[in-house]
């Protein structure tokens, strides 16, 4: 299994990023839909913003946007995401990702190349957030009824299982406008005695095979 997840952006590990493929960089799915609910020209800036970023590291980025899979037969997705070696899944809200991957089927799809290792999965904040046992607690800094709001269905609080702890992006990064909310997310996993990890800005949860730890950027 190969993960690359930053509390935001790209991270001070680049080359970290790179040297999960092996191969060098090649074609990355971008999946953008934690700002489904964002104004449509906002959430169009988002997606350049991770185009640009990922082509000057040499990958060539394609959006996969996964609401053109919603409600279709299963498999569609898989067959798209089969052409990619990675993907790289950016933040917004965690909620509304987690609902695209559930109705498009992407979740599924994502969980078994994870688990035969034949994709790197790479991204940020709730792009990472998504991979823990549950949501539960990213209330606290995410909106669940955006879900609704946007679709008019229920949030999704399962995660994804990838991880077997909770993740928690931007913590004292006075930085991000999110760091606040997500200290009180930190403070409320550990009230409650919920396995997590949190991340500064910078930093990045790495894990190749059986090598898994958080690598300390500069803030």
């Amino acid at each position: 299994m190969r993960l690359y997840l930053s509390s935001f952006r790209i991270g001070d590990h680049p080359d970290r990023l790179l040297g999960l493929l092996g191969a060098g960089p090649g074609e990355i799915a971008v999946i953008a839909n934690a700002m489904d609910s964002a104004p449509a020209e906002v959430r169009r800036a988002g997606v350049e913003l991770e185009m640009s970023a990922l082509a000057g590291l040499g990958f060539r980025p394609r959006e996969l946007d996964l609401r053109e899979f919603f409600d279709r037969p299963g498999g569609e997705v898989d067959s798209v995401l089969a052409a990619f070696p990675a993907v790289w899944v950016r933040g917004g809200n965690a909620f509304v990702l987690r609902y695209a991957m559930a109705r498009s089927g992407a979740d599924a799809a994502l969980i078994a190349r994870l688990r035969e290792d034949s994709i790197v999965y790479a991204g940020y904040s709730a792009g990472a957030c998504v991979l823990a046992p549950s949501l539960g607690g990213l209330e606290l800094c995410d909106v669940p009824r955006h879900v609704t709001e946007t679709w008019g269905g229920e949030p999704v609080w399962d995660g994804l299982g990838i991880l077997d702890h909770a993740f928690v992006p931007h913590v004292d990064s006075p930085g991000h406008h999110e760091t606040e909310l997500c200290g009180r997310v930190a403070e409320h996993y550990r009230a409650n005695g919920t396995p997590h990890r949190t991340l500064r800005d910078g930093q990045v949860l790495l894990i190749d095979g059986d090598e898994a730890g958080i690598k300390a950027g500069i803030i």
